[in-house]
């Protein structure tokens, strides 16, 4: 059998292994170490931020990002409904309670009506609003930041698997009060594990780079607050600027990869690639379509497997899972129209044209075949 085309894997073609080697040269391998200030200066120039605070991962920068916010106990955060569990689990874990919000159908993120509806009419008091950038999708940000100006309420960017997107011809991350990017393995930019807090506030960006050091002050164990051990290592941020380097150019791969994937899902009607908005220009992390009719989302994903090609189901809505019963909701409808309908395609930027040109083939035959 042919070998397996995996969904999404870290396309490692750069300066990786130099940089990991230089690591163990310098002996530089844990959470201090010049290589995470570098990452830190690279991501806030591409963004146009004053200040990023590189983190363990996307979560902990999502949590740390509402620690800024000033989130307290008991508040409420406003959360698309369709979204990965990272994103309600961060307001959780402070204690907070997630509002799920109804997301569009134009872009498939967070829906400014329905948040406007909230926020008019609040179940307590609003701590933030997280928008997600879905599958590295723009979401309309202008609209929300208006409203959420007005009622002075945080506007945080979940830029998770956004990294190299923009809306109107703005970069992702530098939109809203704050933003978060993922660097996990499967994201087009990747550390191994890691994450990023996007801020242009100095005092912030200050105060959260500490908590996530326990917060202990100096070189004596002194404490300024109960703190988190959040940092990014030295060797995760070393592949993480071998990464950097190459964003522009594995953007574009991903560009053309979803562009030959539009050319063959154009003729097949019972399948909608995700809509982009004249107003986004989309990173195209995990090219996806949405199936119209019942069944049809698992039985492309078995057959897909049966040619040793990995497909999968991207999100469910989170407010009718269990974890969430308690959670308040504002809904539309749309969030559980997607749930179980979409489904993502092989998308990694080290795909060859032969691997995508058997991923096409094989749609076809399901195609033929249903």
């Amino acid at each position: 059998m042919a070998d397996r085309i995996p969904l999404a894997v870290p396309d490692l073609r750069g300066n990786e292994s130099a940089y990991l080697a230089r690591c163990v040269e310098d002996n530089w391998v844990s959470s201090a170490g010049p290589f995470v200030t570098d990452c830190e200066n690279k991501v806030a120039a591409l963004t146009g931020r004053a200040h990023a605070v590189a983190t363990v991962n996307g979560t902990t920068a999502l949590q740390l990002a509402l620690t800024g916010a000033g989130v307290k106990p008991g508040e409420f955060v406003v959360v698309p409904d369709w979204t990965f569990a990272a994103t309600a689990n961060a307001v959780c874990h402070l204690g907070a309670t997630p509002i799920f919000a109804d997301v569009t159908e134009e872009s498939w993120s967070l829906d400014p009506a329905v948040v406007a509806r909230i926020v008019d009419d609040p179940p307590g008091r609003i701590g933030a609003v997280v928008a997600v950038h879905a599958l590295g999708h723009p979401a309309d940000i202008d609209p929300l930041l208006s409203l959420c100006r007005k009622a002075a309420i945080p506007l945080i960017e979940d830029a998770a698997g956004a990294m190299g997107a923009s809306y109107k011809n703005r970069p992702v991350g530098g939109l809203g009060d704050q933003a978060i990017f993922s660097f996990n393995g499967n994201k087009t930019v990747t550390a191994g594990g890691g994450g990023m807090i996007l801020t242009d506030n100095e005092q912030q960006a200050a105060h959260l780079r500490g908590l996530s050091s326990q917060a202990r002050i100096g070189a004596e164990y002194n404490y300024s607050d109960i703190g988190f051990n959040f940092r990014m290592t030295n060797l995760n941020a070393g592949v993480l600027l071998a990464q950097i380097e190459r964003l522009d150019e594995m953007v574009r791969e991903k560009r053309r990869i979803a562009e030959n994937y539009d050319t063959a899902v154009a003729g097949i009607s019972d399948l909608q690639p995700m809509p982009r908005a004249s107003w986004a220009e989309s990173s195209c992390w995990l090219y996806s379509v949405r199936c119209r009719a019942d069944g049809q989302a698992q039985s492309l994903v078995r057959h897909m497997d049966g040619e040793d090609i990995e497909a999968r189901i991207f999100w469910r809505a989170l407010s009718g899972q269990a974890p969430y019963a308690h959670a308040p909701r504002r809904l539309t409808g749309v969030a559980e129209g997607l749930s179980g309908t979409v489904v993502s395609f092989p998308s990694s930027s080290s795909l060859t044209e032969q691997q995508q040109a058997r991923v096409i083939a094989t749609l076809g035959k399901w195609r033929n075949a249903h």
